[in-house]
């Protein structure tokens, strides 16, 4: 071994041993980040130049779409996960199909979960994961002590009396005039939550399509749906022209609220930010 490798490696055992991260030059690109959250983590943890490649959720900060994607997160392959060779895989829960999950698995790279989250501490716990599997853990901390500062604040903000809350329902599309909607456990369940309103579908866990009767008694003020284009994308005028929508108080004020779907339903370091962009547009000029 050269002096410059001896070197190198001591300094590298100096810093695992201290707990400190060593130099970008020592930490090349060796993870793939899977999941839009995970990647976030990494990015505001300042460990973007681990990222090796990422998948298709990932599309912030800006930037991280030039890196290589292995596809999306529910529709992976191991071949296409196993090429960019990485050392270690950050995924998000729910990545899939679960066998081809299990192939990664079996493959000899590290693999760690993140698990998902629906509350300010799951938010945390993602952080944790994250700057533990990255070597970080007081880079996590502080991220975390800043994430749950801003938490706070945006929840104290946007708390509401009950009777004023909003009936807020969550289409994620509506294709051939099926709705598909947010029942009661989802991320767009508790993003509605925060932000001051009352989800308007609570009869159903997770996202089904439901039928109009459903939709009229649910009886939303406020449609809530994604920012995007290209298919399964439904424009305004096509959903307030289906004729359950238009009968809802939200059809009759056209009150339609898009957002970023990273921003408001990742659960990850700029929640808060989605809080209060969504009560903002909930709440327009009611103070």
């Amino acid at each position: 071994m050269t002096p410059l490798r001896r070197g190198t490696a001591l300094l590298a055992t100096l810093c695992a041993l201290l707990g400190a991260p060593a130099s970008h030059a020592q930490q090349e690109a060796d993870v793939l980040s899977i999941g839009g959250s995970v990647t976030e983590i990494i990015v505001a943890l300042g460990q973007q130049h681990r990222i090796l490649a990422r998948d298709a959720t990932s599309s912030y900060p800006p930037g991280i779409t030039d890196l290589p994607s292995v596809g999306y997160m529910r529709a992976l392959s191991p071949e296409g996960v196993l090429s960019v060779a990485p050392s270690l895989i950050l995924s998000e829960e729910g990545a899939g199909p679960p066998e081809a999950i299990d192939v990664v698995r079996s493959a000899d790279v590290e693999f760690v979960e993140v698990p998902g989250a629906l509350s300010t501490d799951g938010i945390l716990q993602k952080i944790a994961v994250v700057g533990d599997a990255l070597g970080v853990p007081g880079r996590a901390n502080a991220l975390s002590a800043q994430v749950e500062a801003d938490m706070q604040k945006a929840l104290a903000d946007a708390g509401r009396p009950e009777e004023t809350k909003k009936r807020v329902m969550f289409v994620m599309s509506a294709q051939g005039g099926r709705v598909m909607a947010s029942g009661a456990g989802t991320v767009a369940d508790a993003m509605i939550t925060m932000a001051g309103g009352v989800n308007a579908i609570t009869d159903f866990e997770g996202f089904r399509q439901i039928t109009d009767e459903a939709v009229g008694v649910a009886a939303p003020d406020v449609i809530l749906m994604m920012a995007r284009s290209g298919a399964p994308y439904t424009a305004d005028e096509d959903l307030l022209a289906l004729p359950a929508i238009r009968l809802t108080p939200a059809g009759q004020s056209r009150a339609i609220v898009r957002m970023d779907g990273l921003l408001m339903l990742g659960f990850g370091p700029r929640t808060a930010e989605a809080v209060r962009q969504l009560n903002g547009a909930l709440y327009a000029g009611q103070g």
